[in-house]
């Protein structure tokens, strides 16, 4: 039987490619947390916010890129997560309020159901930590995912990499090198797992941005940074900005039980210092601002761990049993 007219528009409508605005308006028009501080959002050629009064503007930008930043076969959901969660961790290292963000995206087709996945774990996690999507751009071309996120402080109380002095305690929350391992099981083919690898898999695909403990942290910490590099390399990034040294005290780094089920003590060391992608908070806090630091930290739902000092000698510092030396910075270099 011949085809109907109707039947054979609907099979060529079917067959169209999504359009860039199909793919905004689908996907991506729902904005995450509807906020009353977006005067407009999606849809125009840019977005008018409104800064509180007294408050700063805070604002971070990052790309995750296929192959670079991800692995070819992670789950679109994961991506789109790691996304918004590395965005989320400047904001928490700044002590910032996330409020909104705008993204741009790359895609070799416009495949609905990677779209789909993608934007579940994007404006699911923005939806938890109230940010608005309010604009951004989707393009042709490789893989590619860049987010741009913007949020606000009390004016002056912003924290910085500067700021660190001589006697500072250091302190870095939650389980450094876990997101290392898991992303080693994940090169060596391990897709599902079970038992201790299941967690650090996990904490490589969807890292816990700290954002309420780095708004705990104004007012208290001297300094503060990221762990996005590896511990190592971003505490002496947070060093030179303060223009001091630091000492890690390698007996107090913490270990978490599933990394050291997984390596021998050695390479947790080597994961603990030098891994990337955990996205905790590293940070120093002055004598007099202990108290109440420890006071804070008593109600956060993730660990929180001393781990050496603030000293006067430029440069960073390995300590253990009493011996102090040189440390290798190492970490993660796009270009090394």
């Amino acid at each position: 039987m011949a085809q109907s007219f109707a039947s054979t528009i609907r099979a060529g409508i079917a067959a169209v490619p999504l359009t860039e605005f199909d793919i905004i308006e689908r996907f991506f028009a729902t904005p995450g947390s509807h906020r009353d501080d977006v005067c407009l959002g999606i849809g125009d050629d840019a977005a008018i916010l409104a800064v509180p009064d007294g408050h700063d503007l805070i604002t971070a930008v990052d790309m995750l890129v296929r192959g670079q930043h991800f692995p070819d076969d992670m789950a679109a959901a994961d991506i789109g997560y790691r996304a918004m969660a590395v965005n989320l961790s400047d904001m928490a290292a700044m002590g910032a309020e996330p409020a909104w963000a705008t993204l741009a995206l790359s895609l070799p087709e416009p495949d609905e159901s990677w779209l789909a996945g993608f934007a579940a774990g994007l404006l699911g996690l923005a939806a938890e930590h109230g940010v608005a999507l309010v604009g951004g751009d989707t393009v042709k071309g490789p893989l590619a995912a860049c987010v741009q996120i913007s949020g606000f402080v009390p004016s002056g109380t912003a924290l910085r990499r500067a700021g660190a002095r001589p006697g500072d305690r250091l302190f870095v929350t939650g389980a450094p090198g876990e997101a290392a391992a898991g992303l080693a099981l994940w090169q060596r083919g391990l897709r599902v797992p079970q038992g201790p690898a299941a967690r650090l898999l996990r904490r490589f695909d969807r890292p816990q941005p700290r954002v309420a403990q780095g708004l705990d942290l104004r007012g208290l910490a001297s300094a503060c940074i990221d762990v996005s590099d590896g511990l190592a390399a971003d505490l002496g990034r947070l060093a030179r900005a303060s223009g001091v040294g630091a000492i890690i005290d390698l007996d107090a780094l913490p270990v978490s039980e599933e990394l050291a089920e997984m390596a021998d003590p050695m390479q947790a060391r080597r994961y603990v210092l030098g891994g990337g992608d955990d996205y905790e908070l590293c940070f120093a806090v002055p004598a007099h601002a202990l108290p109440e630091f420890e006071r804070r930290a008593r109600n956060w739902p993730c660990a929180v761990s001393e781990i050496g000092e603030i000293c006067e000698p430029l440069g960073l510092y390995a300590r253990e049993r009493g011996d102090t030396e040189p440390l290798d910075e190492g970490g993660f270099d796009h270009f090394r």
